[in-house]
């Protein structure tokens, strides 16, 4: 059974294949909504971008993501840096939202489902995922296969020039899209935006040393580049 609802400014779809869509994962999508959305001006994430709530007493929640965002910063070499978009970390938390949903299905006991929030996906048991040309909206850049996967992609052609160089406050040139596949989509998110900004200089080289994490980056000229264990089908 799948279930779709629009949340997070996006529709999440749930699939699962032996069952219901459990209410507990929308209402938790619903309470990320409520916490992290910079266009509700009672969310916590608003109150601290506006100065009226300190870091210090945000909840917990709120401090892990924040602390989690700061280690990217560092790990991306500041190419991911939500201080660059006045302390928005949604870079960051779709993914993470996408991760905790998951968990909670696995409480359920859920063997085999998939979650599509916005391009980012996370899968238990074995799914086959199309990955959206940049360029050609209806057609299939590469097709990716396997278990319990993760799959994150950064590109303009969703949004425009919405990912920008955190240095320079330029639009990335060179490349049309990055995908990250991994343990972690959280992390994939913010690793793929980075690896984005950086362009088609900079993108290829730096998701080739990443660990644990594997990338295809189209690159505007057409070429795809991609790690050795990029899980194509």
């Amino acid at each position: 059974m799948h279930r779709v609802e629009h949340v997070m400014g996006m529709p999440i779809v749930v699939a699962v294949r032996d069952g219901d869509v459990p209410d507990a994962v929308f209402d938790w999508f619903r309470h990320v909504d409520a916490t992290f959305s910079t266009f509700k001006a009672d969310s916590e994430i608003s109150r601290l971008r506006r100065g009226e709530l300190a870091r210090a007493d945000a909840s917990n929640e709120v401090q892990r993501v924040l602390a989690r965002c700061d280690e990217l910063r560092k790990e991306t070499a500041g190419f991911f840096d939500i201080d660059a978009v006045d302390g928005d970390p949604s870079g960051y938390v779709k993914g993470w939202s996408v991760d905790e949903a998951a968990a909670i299905l696995d409480r359920a006991g859920f063997e085999e489902y998939g979650i599509n929030a916005g391009g980012d996906i996370r899968t238990r048991g074995r799914w086959t995922i199309g990955i959206q040309h940049p360029l050609e909206p209806q057609e299939i850049a590469q097709v990716v296969e396997g278990d319990d996967l993760a799959v994150a992609t950064s590109g303009a052609y969703e949004r425009g020039d919405h990912v920008r160089d955190p240095h320079t406050d330029e639009a990335p040139s060179g490349v049309l899209s990055v995908t990250i596949t991994g343990p972690d989509l959280g992390t994939a998110d913010a690793y793929a935006t980075a690896a984005f900004a950086m362009g088609g200089r900079g993108a290829p080289g730096w998701t080739a040393r990443l660990r644990g994490y594997e990338a295809m980056t189209i690159l505007s000229d057409g070429r795809v580049l991609s790690t050795p264990h990029f899980p194509s089908a």
